[in-house]
């Protein structure tokens, strides 16, 4: 098993460790090359625009984040070219389709970015050049794999030029039309040889030798060299980009064992099917099935007290049981209740969140579902919808409550951070708490809600204005309550202000708790958001064209519970450029 991920910078610790045996692995495949040529990733990566393109690092993980394989990748958006500057295995780890997957993929990615083309070089497979014969069979294995794409080296041009007299290390130029069969324009591959040359290879041609190359693609439209290992040509291969995938859905099915009966308990399970038959209309969403998440990461966001109680109390109780707290013992760390019924609450915040026999295997259930959606953004989705329940965004590092067991979204975030700084956007009409409670001493996840104002609106004794983070974390959680009544109008301008502010921190990802509460009618709330206006929200969220993970919080209004969240999701798709997934 393996992940393919993208890589921005090098300012985590696993993007460091990646690029580290990135740069092992050149060393090591590659040991002909020049000095120049093992130039730092990190510094490229941070360089790139200087260079006039964007570079793609995109990396193939296996077991214990170990680099299997990775691929560099140019993009320069004012061309509208993409060009696989390299694709390379570490050794011993080809085959298994590695290989394959790794090129698709690249495929994906130049689609996503809006790319007329994407270029890429092959080692020539001529045997007057290549006289050793393994690396010849090699050259032609490679060019082999490409013809079954149906790509192929531009015809009659000078690209394989040598470099000096004694130059065999010689290449050809390939095209991918992406999935479009027809040949490519002359204006078009001038136009790209010529930045590639430039903003490439710069160092190892002068303006002359870059003219001379660039003048010799002189058919017009450039022909594509036959085929020499496949025994006809094969199309130009369809491919789709991130967006077209459509959304990853991960749906909590076991989600309906958690049932209380109790009179007034307004999160029930019939929550997931209303939305769930509403979303599927759009014909937007790929379901994937739910992955386990594992502990470890359960024991960085939850306190393991907490973790070792809410299973060990679930398991006490009888089927059909709820218990909720009787006392609220004062919370002496060292001296936490033993008897689990007294422990409730010193666990739980208030009296209206029951423990019965599923509340944990359900809250974990959840949890599996928002991680999964998490890691969906690294094997090629930008959206990813956990649709969960028990929602989990009260759920504080060391205490439950206000419906929620174990706070999804904030894994969904932990996870994320470890692969660039991370963004949590709460739209939920309840604050946040637990979210804020967890990442509230931390500078690489920010936190941001939009709820109604405290002490009137639930949890009543958080979210106030002027919580803002302590010590590392100071200046990264932004609280945006409002009054109990408003107007959709005053809601988009707080919305405003908190997507300034997320613009700001520049996160490579973002996770959105989806609380459908701000919706008129709402039992739990009192705000008068409509079908139109959880677009307006889904399209101004997607307009940030981050990769984004949304987990389900509350929605208690059953009439318009599932096309609010269609027309959310409506909003999101169209502002994050989606595009070629007909509705049903």
């Amino acid at each position: 098993m393996f992940r393919i991920r993208r890589i921005e910078d090098d300012a985590n610790l696993a993007d460091r460790e990646a690029i580290v045996q990135i740069e092992r692995i050149l060393r090591e495949q590659f040991p002909e090359w020049r000095p120049r040529d093992f130039e730092r990733l990190a510094v490229r990566l941070r360089d790139a625009r200087r260079q006039r393109y964007q570079l793609r690092l995109l990396v193939v993980e296996g077991a214990r984040q170990r680099v299997r394989a990775f691929t560099l990748l140019l993009w320069m958006p004012d061309i509208g070219v993409a060009f696989l500057d390299l694709i390379s295995a570490a050794p011993g780890a080809t085959g298994g389709g590695l290989g394959a997957a790794l090129y698709q993929r690249v495929r994906e990615e130049a689609k996503t970015l809006g790319a007329r083309a994407l270029l890429l070089e092959c080692s020539v497979d001529d045997p007057t050049v290549v006289t050793d014969p393994q690396r010849l069979q090699q050259n032609r294995q490679r060019l082999k794999f490409y013809e079954r794409y149906g790509v192929r080296p531009l015809a009659d041009n000078a690209w394989d030029t040598p470099t000096t007299p004694d130059d065999r290390d010689l290449y050809y130029l390939l095209y991918d039309g992406l999935g479009d069969s027809s040949p490519p324009s002359r204006s078009l591959i001038r136009t790209a040889a010529r930045a590639i040359l430039q903003r490439r290879y710069a160092h190892l041609f002068d303006a002359r030798a870059i003219a001379r190359i660039v003048a010799s693609f002189s058919a017009d439209p450039v022909s594509l060299r036959p085929p020499r290992y496949l025994r006809r040509a094969a199309p130009s291969a369809a491919v789709t980009g991130a967006a077209e995938r459509g959304i990853a859905l991960v749906v909590n099915e076991g989600h309906e064992i958690h049932h209380v009966h109790d009179r007034g308990y307004v999160e029930a399970p019939v929550r997931i099917p209303l939305i769930l038959n509403e979303i599927e209309k759009t014909g937007l969403f790929a379901r994937l099935r739910p992955r386990r998440a594992p502990e470890a990461l359960l024991r960085r966001v939850h306190d393991p007290r907490l973790l070792a109680y809410l299973p060990k109390a679930c398991a006490w109780l009888k089927e059909n049981q709820s218990i909720y707290p009787i006392i609220f013992p004062v919370r002496n760390l060292t001296r936490p209740p033993e008897d689990p019924e007294l422990a409730l609450g010193y666990y739980c915040t208030d009296t209206f969140t029951p423990l019965h026999k599923n509340a944990w295997p359900a809250a974990r259930g959840a949890v599996d579902c928002a991680v999964t959606a998490a890691q969906a953004l690294f094997e090629g989705y930008r959206l990813a919808y956990a649709l969960v329940r028990p929602p989990g965004h009260h759920a504080e590092r060391r205490v439950y409550g206000g419906f929620c067991y174990l706070n999804s979204a904030a894994m969904a975030a932990e996870y994320l951070s470890d692969y660039g700084r991370a963004a949590v956007l709460d739209v939920d009409y309840h604050h946040g708490n637990g979210t804020q409670d967890i990442f509230y001493a931390r500078a690489n996840v920010l936190t941001v809600s939009i709820h109604g104002a405290p002490p009137t609106a639930y949890p009543h004794y958080s979210g106030f204005a002027d919580e803002r983070g302590v010590g590392a974390g100071a200046g990264f959680n932004l609280n945006l309550p409002l009054p109990e009544k408003i107007s959709a109008q005053r809601y988009r301008q707080a919305l405003a202000s908190a997507l300034r502010r997320l613009r700001r921190f520049s996160p490579a990802h973002l996770v959105v708790c989806l609380g459908l509460d701000t919706a008129k009618g709402d039992p739990t709330g009192t705000w008068p958001l409509r079908a139109g206006d959880f677009f307006a929200v889904g399209h101004a969220v997607g307009a940030l064209r981050l990769p984004t993970v949304v987990v389900q919080e509350g929605g208690y209004r059953t009439h318009t519970l599932g096309v609010n969240a269609r027309r959310f999701f409506e909003g999101l798709w169209q502002g994050a450029g989606g595009g070629g997934i007909e509705k049903r």
